[in-house]
């Protein structure tokens, strides 16, 4: 979540896709340029030294071949070899991503991507290049940051046993269950299983079950083939054939209605899939993780989660405690976020104040981590003097704290561009950072979201 010294590349022929990246990636990272012209990355090459380039894969009006990447891939690895390279498409043919990868990319990205994703998985672009220059010092940094876990912060007693918990079954294939409100960090989780495991070296692949449609779901997790449906123009393999060898993180599984359900537990149970138009069995060979902030258990009682699938998915069961019952790893996470910020922002001498502190203890953070994270960096850039006061922050409804109500504005300030403003901050605060659906209930695109989140300074 933090931001990283990190030089990335964007290239795309899409002006949009270039300013939502770029409005995105530069809160996360040192330096993020863009080039609609691909033919100029030889001389950006020789004029920076990129860590990482994201790559489309299509340039020409029409195309959906994916040659020019694969043209432009080879190129940028000729020139310089130790540079990670991400492919990116709007055409998601799996196939082509295991072509991909092969080749020598370090990972691909469907268009329109998942913000938290492709974050993530730059960050592990960036984190594996620097390992290597660098292991000496963050071993030496992790060791005297002991409360930092593979991407959690925290030491609080709750913590300890996800960590452990992740210790003891992260080397095993066993199928993991994790539990958590929005913004513990489910994902996170998921990541550190990976990354700890036998599988490392190979894919993670992460499945939004709550944005797959029902029409869609055998397609999009057992592939099909061509000509099974109106839009099937050519074979694709589905999300378990990708995820081969390594593994499959299925988030927002509550949302499955139960006759998905029911396809589900066939896959898992003879480990094999049909693609969509055919017969022919194809083996799988994943390692399950699946992430839920819906009450399974009473959806069992209820008839609305199918038991046999519980008992599949959750060998081992890992909760994430929400933030509330952690409070003794709220100052922690301030002051990592404060550094990061103030960082960010260029204001080293900002910190916070104890009473201010105390607040912030106090509130119940209904967004969690998540919460906490775009609070703080709002904080920074709207605090006045070099101290964090109580009204620097803004809070959800039913918080206790020192400020303006919740969708409530002073009468002088009704302005349109001040309505905009609170506006934008309450749809933000409501579905804790998530830029997808905020803007799908603001009833504009991410990208004109993004100019708005720009302009406002949030």
């Amino acid at each position: 979540m933090s931001k990283m010294p990190c030089k990335i590349l964007i290239v795309d022929d899409e002006e949009d896709i270039l300013t939502a990246g770029r409005l995105l990636l530069k809160q996360h990272f040192a330096t993020v340029m863009t080039t609609s012209d691909p033919y100029r990355l030889p001389a950006l090459l020789q004029e920076h030294q990129f860590d990482v380039v994201l790559l489309d894969m299509n340039y020409s009006t029409g195309a959906t071949s994916s040659k020019e990447g694969f043209h432009w891939l080879k190129q940028l690895l000729q020139q310089n070899p130790s540079v990670t390279v991400i492919l990116m498409t709007a055409y998601g043919d799996i196939e082509l991503a295991v072509r991909a990868l092969k080749e020598g990319a370090s990972d691909f990205v469907l268009k329109p991507w998942q913000n938290d994703k492709l974050v993530a998985i730059l960050k592990t672009a960036c984190q594996s290049k620097s390992m290597h220059g660098h292991r000496n010092a963050e071993t030496a940094e992790q060791n005297n940051t002991a409360y930092h876990y593979d991407g959690f912060i925290g030491v609080s007693p709750a913590m300890q046993r996800v960590y452990q918990t992740i210790d003891k079954v992260a080397s095993t294939d066993a199928n993991v269950l994790i539990l958590g409100e929005n913004g513990t960090g489910k994902e996170v989780a998921a990541r550190a299983l990976h990354r700890k495991s036998k599988r490392a070296d190979h894919v993670f692949e992460k499945v939004d079950l709550g944005a797959v449609s029902e029409t869609l779901f055998e397609s999009e997790l057992f592939g099909h083939a061509k000509g099974a449906f109106t839009d099937a123009k050519e074979d694709r393999a589905g999300r378990f054939e990708a995820a081969s060898g390594g593994t499959l993180f299925l988030d927002e599984l509550g949302n499955l209605s139960l006759s998905l359900q029911a396809k589900l537990l066939t896959a898992l149970q003879s480990r094999q899939v049909i693609r969509l138009g055919t017969n022919k069995p194809r083996p799988i060979d994943v390692r399950l993780v699946c992430a839920t902030n819906m009450p399974l258990y009473e959806m069992v009682h209820q008839g609305t989660f199918r038991q046999d699938l519980l008992y599949r998915i959750n060998t081992v069961e890992i909760n994430l405690p929400p933030l509330r019952e952690r409070r003794e790893d709220i100052k922690l996470l301030v002051e990592h976020f404060l550094s990061v910020y103030s960082q960010k922002y260029n204001r080293p001498e900002l910190r916070i104040s104890k009473e201010t502190l105390r607040r912030l203890g106090e509130y119940h953070w209904p967004g969690n981590i998540r919460e906490l994270d775009h609070a703080m960096e709002r904080a920074v850039i709207l605090c006045d003097g070099n101290e964090l006061q109580a009204d620097d922050f803004y809070f959800a409804p039913g918080a206790h704290a020192r400020q303006q109500p919740s969708g409530t504005m002073p009468d002088s300030d009704y302005t349109l561009e001040a309505l905009e403003k609170m506006m934008v901050q309450k749809v933000l605060v409501k579905h804790a950072g998530n830029i997808t659906h905020a803007a799908k209930e603001l009833g504009i695109t991410r990208t004109a979201l993004y100019r708005r989140i720009e302009k406002h300074g949030l």
